[in-house]
């Protein structure tokens, strides 16, 4: 069996800053999601990155330097926590490969840059692992987007020799991978997933999120403000492209909203139709005669956001669960199924996707 096949772990903490999730990837013979798991992230831990994710404020170079740290532990923790869940030792596993936190996202301009958090020399000091970690800079470096990473991926897992797939990841941000039998492999971020609706319900109830939707479907989405949100300059951008939270914050919910005095629950119905709505332009504007769209992420949950979504669609809408396939580890997956890429030091971008100028291999290898 050559060196690099057997198990890999993934660990990604993702835009809605809501915790860690692990999957334990096999990738001898057919690439298999084995388990996964989601840790809490601590409440400190989670309060400091969400400082550091805001894209309005200044960051603290001392908190900074703070939390990498803090975040790399955790992860180191949270993986031997979650090799011992599974019956394996860390000697079972080839590497890990962590994404981290993205706390600033930049990819356009002449000095276009991106940054992830989580100290990989504290996860592989904890676990003795070898961990492949900061994926997405060498695209960046290239002139990619460095965004998103997952499209090889979800082609790995989920092409079709004859169906057109949309596989959909919802997290906090949304994003698309078009799956073409003898077409070219494409996919990028469509805007707003959960996230501005996860804030504003933080916002106003209190919570974390808005469970199943109930909130948002108890009120009336305003067809005045939804146009404004969807007027934003970034929704007609032409792929490649991507985003983050530094751009889709509260303050970009604000100062679109001001102006109309709605309630916050009609708000938040306007909130989840953008979502849904921008998700639906992006598919039917440039993948025409999709056959499924396939569900991953958190989104896939939010019962009022799947029935908004899968009225703009003639084709099945649906969780990837119903293709036997996890979807809360999937997007983990694909950063252990990135490590396997590092560690046989072969190409893992997609410049048809990022833009990038050729395919390069993602990820520093730490040991």
């Amino acid at each position: 069996m050559p060196r690099s096949e057997g198990l890999y772990i993934g660990a990604m903490t993702g835009t809605s800053v809501d915790g860690l999730d692990l999957a334990l990837l096999s990738t001898t013979g057919k690439l298999k999601i084995e388990r996964g798991a989601t840790t809490p992230l601590p409440e400190e831990l989670r309060a400091n990155l969400l400082a550091l994710v805001t894209g309005s404020q200044l960051i603290d170079l001392d908190l900074l330097g703070h939390v990498d740290v803090a975040l790399g532990r955790f992860i180191g923790q949270a993986a031997l926590d979650f090799i011992t869940s599974v019956g394996l030792q860390p000697s079972d596993v080839i590497a890990i490969g962590s994404h981290g936190q993205t706390i600033r996202h930049q990819p356009v301009g002449p000095n276009a840059f991106t940054m992830q958090i989580g100290d990989p020399h504290q996860i592989t000091e904890l676990t003795g692992i070898p961990v492949v970690a900061d994926f997405r800079r060498r695209d960046i470096a290239a002139g990619g987007q460095g965004a998103p990473l997952v499209p090889p991926f979800h082609r790995a897992i989920f092409d079709h020799s004859q169906e057109r797939r949309i596989v959909l990841n919802i997290g906090g941000i949304a994003n698309i991978t078009r799956l073409a039998p003898g077409e070219i492999l494409t996919g990028f971020d469509t805007g707003p997933g959960n996230g501005l609706s996860d804030m504003w319900t933080a916002r106003h109830l209190h919570q974390s999120q808005d469970d199943d939707g109930v909130w948002a479907r108890s009120g009336k989405s305003n067809d005045l403000l939804l146009n404004t949100f969807l007027g934003d300059p970034y929704f007609a951008k032409t792929a490649p492209k991507s985003t983050g939270r530094e751009y889709f914050n509260m303050d970009w919910i604000e100062a679109n909203a001001l102006p109309f005095s709605l309630s916050p629950g009609d708000v938040q119905a306007t909130l989840i139709e953008c979502t849904a709505t921008s998700i639906a332009l992006a598919i039917n504007g440039e993948f025409a005669n999709t056959g499924r769209v396939i569900v991953c992420g958190g989104g896939r949950k939010n019962t009022y956001l799947m029935e908004r979504l899968g009225s703009f669609f003639a084709c099945p809408v649906e969780p990837s669960e119903k293709l036997g396939v996890d979807g809360d580890s999937l997007e983990a997956a694909a950063f252990a199924w990135l490590a396997m890429k590092a560690i046989e030091n072969e190409p893992a971008s997609e410049p048809s996707v990022t833009g990038a100028k050729g395919r390069h291999v993602l990820g520093a290898i730490y040991r």
